[in-house]
């Protein structure tokens, strides 16, 4: 009952996740990311506790595969979980346990992973991963939020998605983009919107952080 993406711009360095669910609040639970590190996504019966220990593994100097390997090793109820894991070079691993429910999968592309749990077809991955590889001239955040618009065109969850969530990181602890649609009745839509109005903020927002002296107003 989840889509969702994770993806690097190999050009900036950045790192982020978008994901979109049935359910409440997604953006708290499933997308995990931090700068210097990579990002893990954690899904399905949903244990947050993975996605920190994820970048931990990562922030140590594990790769993808290592980190994935350790959290499916070491994890009780591993077959309940939905993992995926890049690290800062972009490489990938996914894991699905076998009691996650169809439709469901994982794709690996160039600089992406995404992975999926009770869509409305085998389609809607595929459709993430191809949206998320030909917008190679748009930010990271753009990049992510299309990818989620052509899983939902591609069909979407067997139930109306319910809340979204956009992640991104670049140089600092904290994240570049940070955005979650919390409960709506269309949240992809309301996602794409809030990045919209965000975009043209994200730099000033960074610059009142490191450099108050020549930011421009404030809150």
């Amino acid at each position: 009952m989840t889509f969702s993406l994770i993806g690097r711009c190999a050009r900036t360095g950045q790192v982020g996740c978008a994901v979109s669910t049935s359910n409440i609040s997604v953006g708290s639970r499933v997308p995990f990311a931090r700068a210097g590190a990579g990002a893990v996504l954690t899904q399905n019966r949903t244990d947050p506790r993975l996605g920190l220990r994820g970048l931990d593994l990562l922030a140590s100097g594990c790769t993808a595969e290592d980190a994935l390997a350790a959290l499916v090793a070491s994890t009780p109820h591993i077959g309940w979980r939905q993992l995926a894991v890049m690290d800062t070079a972009g490489r990938t691993a996914a894991y699905t346990g076998n009691r996650v429910k169809p439709h469901l999968g994982a794709r690996h592309a160039q600089d992406c992973v995404a992975i999926g749990n009770i869509l409305a077809n085998d389609r809607v991955i595929p459709a993430m991963t191809e949206a998320f590889a030909v917008a190679t001239a748009a930010p990271l955040a753009a990049r992510l939020v299309g990818a989620l618009e052509a899983g939902l065109a591609a069909g979407g969850e067997h139930a109306p998605v319910r809340s979204a969530a956009l992640l991104v990181v670049a140089t600092e602890s904290f994240p570049l983009v940070d955005l979650r649609v919390d409960a709506a009745d269309h949240p992809i839509a309301a996602l794409a919107q809030l990045w919209r109005e965000y975009q043209p903020w994200s730099d000033e927002f960074v610059l009142r952080a490191v450099d108050p002296d020549r930011a421009k107003g404030g809150s």
